[in-house]
């Protein structure tokens, strides 16, 4: 069977950047490497949501993303 092993971890802000000339919404994405792996889903929220208060534009959404090696 194989397991996987979580390796890093990345904190992702999507911030709403306004809209461009033809109304189309414009977002921005930053992103945060090297988090702890062992980091809560709670903890990255708050963390999340302490950033975006220093963002100049509002929040859109808070994503994690998990990159894991696969082995039997």
């Amino acid at each position: 069977m194989a397991t996987a092993n979580l390796m890093d971890s990345s904190l992702i802000l999507t911030l709403d950047a306004g809209v461009d000339e033809k109304g189309n919404p414009i977002v921005k994405r930053k992103t945060f490497n090297n988090l702890k792996t062992s980091a809560t889903n709670d903890q990255l929220f708050a963390i999340g949501q302490a950033l975006a208060s220093v963002q100049q534009h509002p929040l859109v959404a808070i994503e994690r993303s998990d990159r894991s090696s696969i082995s039997a």
